[in-house]
């Protein structure tokens, strides 16, 4: 069933014309106006001779992954939320301050590296201990959605699919089957002789992170006619903000949302970085102000979007943003987050918990709201309530990824909550 079903408050709110966002002149941009229309090499074989080592976590995390698969299904009739993104391996180790000067990088760092400097470094780190994960912020949104939506005994599962772009190579082959074993069908086609991106993560014994992205095909999405079909076949379509960044991938992105609205979904768009929204600002906006229905961001993310100030406060770009996109989320760290709505915004306290790790925080967030949504709950403050669980949850531990046993854990939690309250004026049925 569409989504616009179950939000019918959404589509409505600006049927005929949208306000401008900041720094935007009627001339100056299209988002005025709505749309109506690297070969394989030898780094190959440098992989197959490392020797991934985990224990703890990953074996935990692989033990998880094989019952997910055994749960797994056919193909739906329809996905309940299409992911287009970065489809990134990600390898991550620790090493000593004396490796990073061997192989030429500077502490705490990101470069971006061609793929003889990522053989070059992968090469270098044969025998150190690391882990290889199909990474990616979205990929981590989508994991937590999958993994939160298999857990109720009354509700069917939630399908979760992801689109991208990789290679015809080992690691293309590595990502595909990582995400499956954990729910998330990663459905696009190889490409034939290309490469799978990866992200390089150096941790140094004082907690620096240190990163080489090598972007390999994954900096080329292509609307083809496997996409196309995907998102006409979808209830909601999620973008990754890293898109914009790539010239030919914004038709891609254009494409989709044309056709996402067309057959009623709705779209959603993470803000992913600063620097992103900067460097694609125009871009941006003419997704948000043409098609998006959601937008996910943080609060310095937000004030990018808005032209505001860090003295600017989250809940004022929350509410400026809901000007524009129907449901907005705001997060603010430690400090809670805000959820936007025809320009007003309601707070939604912190979870209280222990930091470990606050890396995936904002992709757990996402999740939670996501879910919400899906199983047609219309009370923003418990939405956003079990959003900050679940991103608690993840701050709390190493790693970016929701396990399935606290999933089915704040799952429980959520029912009972939706079964102990009365709806209030936060819903969004009332907007």
């Amino acid at each position: 069933m569409a989504l616009c079903h179950l939000l019918p408050s959404f589509r409505p709110l600006f049927p005929a014309t949208r306000l401008l966002p900041p720094k935007l002149s009627p001339n100056s941009t299209p988002a005025v106006r709505l749309i109506r229309q690297t070969k394989r090499s030898s780094i190959v074989s440098s992989m197959a001779s490392l020797n991934p080592t985990g224990g703890g976590e990953e074996d935990e995390e692989e033990e998880e992954e094989v019952e997910e698969e055994m749960a797994a299904s056919v193909a739906p009739e329809r996905w309940d939320v299409l992911g287009l993104g970065q489809a990134m391996v990600d390898f991550s180790g620790v090493v000593d301050d004396a490796f990073l000067e061997r192989v030429g990088m500077e502490k705490g760092t990101r470069k971006l590296i061609n793929h003889e400097e990522r053989g070059r470094v992968l090469r270098a780190m044969d025998g150190c201990s690391y882990k290889a994960a199909a990474g990616g912020s979205l990929s981590n949104t989508l994991v937590a959605l999958a993994r939160l939506g298999s857990q109720s005994l009354t509700s069917p599962s939630i399908n979760v699919a992801m689109a991208g772009s990789v290679g015809s190579d080992p690691l293309g082959g590595f990502y595909r089957t990582k995400l499956r074993r954990a729910n998330v069908n990663f459905l696009s086609r190889p490409v034939k002789d290309g490469t799978t991106g990866t992200v390089i993560v150096l941790t140094t014994p004082d907690a620096q992170r240190t990163m080489l992205a090598y972007q390999g095909t994954s900096s080329t999405v292509d609307y083809d006619p496997c996409l196309a079909s995907l998102v006409s076949k979808s209830n909601i379509l999620i973008i990754e903000g890293y898109l914009f960044e790539l010239s030919h991938t914004i038709e891609t992105i254009l494409k989709a949302c044309e056709d996402a609205r067309r057959h009623g979904a709705l779209i959603a768009v993470t803000a992913s970085d600063v620097s992103c929204i900067q460097r694609c600002y125009d871009q941006f906006w003419e997704v948000i102000g043409n098609y998006a229905d959601i937008v996910f961001a943080n609060c310095d993310e937000a004030r990018a979007f808005c032209d505001l100030t860090s003295k600017d406060s989250p809940l004022s770009a929350a509410r400026y943003l809901s000007h524009f996109v129907p449901l907005v989320s705001v997060t603010d760290g430690p400090r809670g987050s805000y959820i936007g709505v025809k320009g007003e915004a309601i707070f939604v306290p912190p979870s209280p918990c222990v930091p470990a790790d606050t890396c995936g925080a904002g992709d757990a967030y996402a999740s939670g709201i996501l879910y919400g949504i899906l199983r047609g709950n219309k009370d923003l403050k418990s939405m956003g309530l079990l959003a900050s669980r679940v991103a608690a949850v993840v701050v709390g531990q190493q790693g970016t990824r929701l396990r399935v046993q606290d999933a089915s854990r704040l799952v429980e939690t959520f029912t009972f909550h939706l079964e102990g309250s009365s709806f209030s004026s936060d819903h969004i049925s009332s907007l």
